[in-house]
């Protein structure tokens, strides 16, 4: 399964004590985690201001870039359709929008990672 991961979900390990690998795992078994570039640039922008977007971004270089036109989410959006994947993301815009375009979620429900579903 390839998940594509939006700037929140790398952050979510330093703002929630989460690892993402593990919870994962225990979700879907084998992945692949996917940065798009445009995550990259922003977690880049804000990676001054913010603690967390700095360590997202050591841990995002662990994983395998996807090289997107689009920002923000249009950007996650354009990956997750290139790829044929998931989205990681806890934004609930960005859930409802992903749900309409049929993309499968995953999403932080009580420090543990769930799919979403109706």
């Amino acid at each position: 399964m390839r998940v594509v991961v939006d700037s929140n979900a790398l952050m979510m390990p330093f703002q929630h004590r989460i690892n993402l690998d593990l919870e994962l795992e225990r979700l879907l078994g084998k992945f692949e985690i996917y940065v798009p570039s445009c995550v990259l640039g922003e977690l880049k922008r804000i990676s001054h201001r913010r603690h967390e977007a700095k360590a997202a971004l050591q841990l995002a270089a662990k994983y395998s870039v996807v090289k997107v036109e689009s920002l923000g989410d249009k950007g996650v959006m354009e990956a997750a359709k290139k790829l044929n994947g998931m989205v990681l993301t806890n934004d609930r815009a960005f859930i409802t929008a992903l749900h309409r375009e049929g993309i499968g979620v995953i999403y932080m429900k009580q420090n543990h990672l769930v799919m979403y579903d109706d």
